[in-house]
This record gives C-alpha cells, sequence and structure tokens, in this order.
C-alpha cells in the first residue's frame, strides 16, 4: 500500500462473517487495481456520520448491508433507476458530490440464473420470501418478463406488500400473493423457484420453508440464496421430486463483481478470477471460517 492505494470497504452491524473483503481483495489482485477493501462495523445510529466520514475520508466506494440498505439511502447524492424501483442499495460508488447509491443483487442474481440456463421470458415463477432479498428476486423475474410469479410468505400481509408493489411498477398483475401454508393453491406444475429466506441456513440446515413434499413436485428448477450449506434441505427437496436446484454462492460472486466494474470502470473481472474466488470461499467454507 502506499498513497494511490484506493480504499474501499463494507458497512454493516454485524461485519465480521462477511465475504466481501476476500471477494474484492482478491479481484484486485487478480486485475491489478491498486486497492484495499475493509469491514467496517457501523450501528444503525453511526450510519449518516460514517457515510459523510467515508466520503471526507476519500474512500472510493462501499458495499452496503444488514441492516443498511434502506436507511442509507437518505444519506446519498444520487440513487440508480433500478436500486429506487427496489427501495435497497447494496453499493456506493464516488461521485464529485457523494455517493451513488447501486443495487448489484439484480444483475448478480440475473447472470447467475442465466448460467444456468433458466430462461424467465413467458415463465410461471414462485418467490419464497417477502423481504428485501425476494424484492430484488421479483423486480428481477418481472423485468426478464416472467408470466406469472406467486409470492409466497409466512405472513400472508407481507406477500400481498411485495405483490402490490411489483404490480404497481409493473403495470401489470402478474404477482400473486400467498400464505406458505396455502402453496396448493398453486396451480400444475414446471414452476422455476427462487428460495430468499434465511430458512435452512448453517447451523440450522435440517429446516425449509416448505416441508410438504407435495409442494416440491411443482417446481423443475430452483435458485437457493442461501450458499452455506452448499446444498440446503429445500434443495434436497427439488432434487428428490426430479427437479434441478443450485445455490446462492455464484450470485455472492457477480453481485460483487458488478460493484468491483462500477467502482472501477474500463476493469473486467475476467473468468479465472471469478474461479479463484469461488475456490477461495469454499475453502473458507469447508474449515468452518465463514
Amino acid at each position: 500500500m502506499d498513497g494511490r492505494t484506493k480504499v474501499y470497504g463494507i458497512i454493516a452491524n454485524p461485519v465480521e462473517h462477511s465475504m466481501s473483503p476476500v471477494l474484492h481483495n482478491l479481484y484486485g489482485e487478480q486485475t491489478g487495481v491498486d486497492l484495499v477493501y475493509v469491514p467496517f462495523k457501523v450501528k444503525e445510529e453511526a450510519l449518516q456520520k460514517a457515510v459523510e466520514g467515508a466520503f471526507a475520508l476519500n474512500v472510493q466506494g462501499m458495499s452496503v448491508t444488514v441492516p443498511h440498505k434502506q436507511a442509507v439511502m437518505p444519506y446519498l447524492a444520487e440513487i440508480d433507476t433500478a436500486a429506487a424501483d427496489i427501495g435497497a442499495v447494496n453499493t456506493l460508488v464516488r461521485t464529485d458530490s457523494g455517493y451513488k447509491g447501486y443495487n448489484t443483487d439484480v444483475p448478480g442474481l440475473l447472470r447467475a440464473v442465466r448460467e444456468e440456463g433458466i430462461i424467465m421470458q413467458g415463465r410461471k415463477c414462485i418467490v419464497l420470501g417477502a423481504g428485501g432479498a425476494a424484492r430484488a428476486a421479483s423486480y428481477m423475474l418481472a423485468g426478464e418478463g416472467a408470466e406469472e410469479i406467486w409470492i409466497l410468505n409466512r405472513s400472508l400481509d407481507k406477500a400481498q406488500a411485495l405483490a402490490g408493489w411489483l404490480n404497481r411498477l409493473t403495470g401489470k398483475d402478474t404477482a400473486k400473493p400467498l400464505a406458505l401454508s396455502d402453496y396448493a393453491s398453486i396451480p400444475g406444475s414446471g414452476y422455476f423457484a427462487i428460495q430468499s429466506t434465511s430458512v435452512g441456513m448453517h447451523p440450522n440446515i435440517d429446516h425449509a420453508p416448505i416441508e410438504a413434499p407435495a409442494f416440491y413436485e411443482k417446481i423443475s428448477e430452483a435458485y437457493d440464496s442461501i450458499y452455506t450449506p452448499a446444498e440446503t434441505k429445500f434443495m434436497k427437496y427439488v432434487s428428490a421430486a426430479g427437479g434441478r436446484a443450485f445455490n446462492g454462492l455464484n450470485m455472492l460472486l457477480y453481485q460483487g463483481v458488478a460493484a468491483f466494474e462500477l467502482w472501477n470502470p474500463g476493469v473486467r473481472v475476467e473468468a479465472a478470477a471469478i474461479k479463484a474466488a469461488r475456490r477461495r470461499i469454499q475453502e473458507l467454507l469447508e474449515k468452518g471460517k465463514a
């Protein structure tokens, strides 16, 4: 490091287990960009001071995660259209007047899904959950032209709120809310499902949002936002019913790539760097350090 080294970081609370420093420092090494990326633990009441202080200290960009993705928005100079639509920001890019907020969860998820050969145009889909991840997932599905999006959540009113938001945004009646317990109301089969809740994440690996095997017979392909464990109980149910399932590791990698390339215009993170990052995270997961 020297006086020309660019400083980046992530603001979160907690931040100790974030994989972002691993990803971005590796991407920097692989692309030859002179940078250092560090974790910043920021409490909710200190968020505005943290953003203003980072800008004053010439921090070039930051990642933003729980619990700050929505709360950070009033402190930004500008917000990208997609991030404004979703109502959440996970990437800050420095401008002359302050930070501009972006949401790279959507392009990260889109790239991960496309890499699996899944076409969403005209497709009937299911989203499990109604939180921030579900919001990004449903926004992506609608943008890709999904014909129908069933939004299932334990709390029906939250599913209704998410479906209403998406339908107002798109001007279509694409999203349909449903309580998790009413999954049998979904007609037919052949759905692409996105599991966007934390159910089944390590250490609570013996759980799935829906335990009934009959639900999984409706699914032909599925994405689970969780990447630890590598195969969740949700994924096992999908496979047992004859479907194909993949986990959230690629989305983690690709949303990071999108952020890195926003911070460094003209720099491309090549496949070899992404492969190295995937291998490094898998090693950490196997050692129980992530």
